[in-house]
């Protein structure tokens, strides 16, 4: 049977306040429906780095990908690149900088805008360039790309949460409502991403502290949660022991490409998991 993943980046969310503000994704944890994990962020704590670090699994230094201004096309091979490489269909609703790493660069707003292309690494795209585009707009923006186009891997990245920091801090009440729309938000589309046999893994790219940014080493930064839900995950407690020591954010791509069924690259880390089911980030057979 084909294994479908659905990965989602919330911009900008802060471990401590998805663990303390989410409470659609706390139910599915505390009913053991999904795992709950600590991710210590690559450095330096930016966006377009981190994109980069999600979806290859090699740091900065390596990919070249040092700061947001570096936008160019990645020269690394990418889970987009993996997937396709083995016939399966891409797809993202995401911020401009993905198609810049992985189809285009510099992004054409009047032409780029909506992107479909088997030849493309995201073969199906549907990409939007103002941060304050509404979340609510990129979830249903995912879903015409789900139903149309019926992605194996598809990324769904909204903004809403790193927006809302920028102007108001990480620890504002304004940060923290935040967080919970995203989560009212997820509460309508995992039970439908779930019941279409998706498995799901969501993160953040970074954190946000209370200058209202992120770049740094302060935990308020580094510190970005994991939630992974699918028969592929074992159920967690927070006293779990890779909550609390935190999962290096090199190993999620190797981790998409595990629960994909499709290889990695020698580039990426192998990382053992204890919570996963299938016991090793090895290609599969």
């Amino acid at each position: 049977m084909k294994k479908r993943v659905i990965f989602i980046i919330l911009d900008g969310l802060r471990f401590d306040v998805a663990g303390r503000s989410m409470g659609y994704l706390a139910h599915l944890v505390e009913s053991k429906q999904a795992s709950f994990f600590k991710v210590k962020a690559e450095l330096p704590t930016l966006s377009r780095p981190l994109y980069e670090v999600l979806l290859t699994g090699v740091p900065a230094s390596t990919s070249g990908i040092t700061a947001n201004e570096v936008a160019r096309l990645s020269h690394q091979v990418s889970v987009f690149h993996l997937a396709v490489q083995q016939g399966l269909t891409t797809a993202a609703a995401a911020y401009h900088w993905f198609s810049e790493l992985y189809n285009s660069a510099p992004f054409d707003p009047f032409t780029e805008r909506e992107q479909h292309s088997e030849a493309n690494p995201i073969q199906h795209g549907k990409f939007y360039f103002a941060d304050d585009y509404p979340d609510s707009h990129l979830f249903a923006d995912a879903e015409v790309l789900r139903l149309n186009w019926q992605p194996d891997f598809m990324l769904v990245h909204p903004m809403g949460i790193d927006y809302t920091g920028h102007r108001f801090g990480g620890e504002s009440a304004a940060y923290r409502n935040a967080a919970i729309a995203t989560d009212s938000l997820l509460a309508q589309y995992i039970p439908r991403w779930l019941e279409a046999g998706y498995t799901l893994v969501i993160t953040a790219d970074h954190g946000m502290n209370a200058d209202k940014s992120h770049g740094g080493l302060s935990p308020d930064v580094r510190e970005v949660p994991l939630f992974c839900m699918g028969p592929d995950f074992e159920a967690t407690t927070p006293q779990n022991e890779r909550h609390l020591e935190g999962i290096p954010q090199l190993a999620i791509a190797p981790l998409l490409c595990r629960l994909l069924g499709i290889p990695t690259t020698d580039a990426m880390q192998t990382v053992p998991v204890p919570w996963l089911r299938q016991k090793s980030f090895a290609p599969a057979d």
